[in-house]
């Protein structure tokens, strides 16, 4: 039997997708791809949505059982090897929620990556300060400063995407209680959330849009959520939603559409990113 993963890599979700794809373009059911590995049609389902890992043995046995040649068999194996790696985030897997570990994936695979925000900054743009206001709120006294410091360098370090060579562009739409709610009495932390706010905003790669209080009600005000978009064609769009103690991860056409509707809605409501600034300038006035 394969081994689970607390989390599949995007890479594995992949692959995943591609094997079913051959599978089915050879014509075979998954009962007779488990013949041919001597395992139950279950472990093939599995590879193929990515819910345990992709044994080297086991793909290329299935890939010479679906007929493909020998050079896309070769580098297909050495995608695997690849997607098998362990994500940086695992190094966080003392603190990082299982359900968690894919959206940090997701993350760092998309191109595009669109998200709503209710209550308070996103975590990739948060200062280290704001995000540690916020995790000792959260916590409600379940967790010690030591499992909180690791909870602030994790998302910490999930900054890191914005400042590789090619970044996702970030497009996040906030709602104007993301702005006036503090997070510490402190309100130095305010500020320097607000400032860094400012200069984010002015990065080609980062859209921000406030949903301001004038405009009403709005179509997300449902909960938060955020929507991934790859360059891998065999990776559809995604969808991230949040709930107390866990998450749903959205896949569907219809599900995807959806969330895109609203996002599209939203943003046309919005602040637009000029006005924005100057909401976020005339804020930071107040500190």
């Amino acid at each position: 039997m394969s081994e689970r993963r607390p989390a599949p890599t995007v890479g594995q979700v992949v692959l995943g997708r591609r094997l079913q794809e051959l599978r089915e373009a050879a014509g075979l059911k998954r009962e007779e791809a488990a013949r041919a590995l001597r395992v139950a049609p279950a472990t093939v389902r599995r590879m193929e949505t990515a819910d345990v890992a992709l044994k080297i043995p086991y793909v290329q046995v299935l890939l010479e059982t679906y007929g493909v040649a020998d050079d896309e068999a070769a580098a297909f194996v050495a995608l695997t090897e690849e997607a098998n790696r362990p994500g940086w985030w695992q190094r966080f897997h003392d603190v990082l929620p299982e359900w968690f570990s894919m959206y940090v994936s997701l993350e760092g695979a998309a191109g595009i990556i669109r998200s709503y925000e209710p209550h308070f900054v996103p975590g990739l743009l948060q200062t280290e300060a704001y995000a540690r206001a916020v995790m000792e709120a959260g916590t409600i006294g379940q967790a010690d400063p030591g499992t909180v410091d690791r909870h602030v360098s994790l998302r910490m370090a999930r900054q890191g995407l914005l400042e590789r060579p090619n970044p996702p562009h970030l497009w996040v739409i906030m709602d104007e209680t993301v702005l006036r709610r503090p997070v510490s009495i402190d309100g130095e932390v305010m500020r320097d959330q607000l400032d860094k706010l400012v200069q984010l905003a002015e990065n080609d790669r980062i859209t921000l849009q406030v949903a301001e209080f004038a405009q009403g009600p709005h179509p997300g005000t449902y909960a938060p959520f955020s929507l991934f978009r790859f360059t891998e064609p065999e990776l559809p769009d995604m969808v991230f939603t949040e709930y107390l103690t866990g998450a749903l991860y959205l896949d569907s056409r219809k599900e995807v559409v959806a969330h895109l509707e609203v996002l599209d809605h939203m943003s046309a409501r919005a602040a637009s990113a000029e006005r924005t600034k100057q909401l976020l300038r005339e804020r930071l006035k107040d500190f």
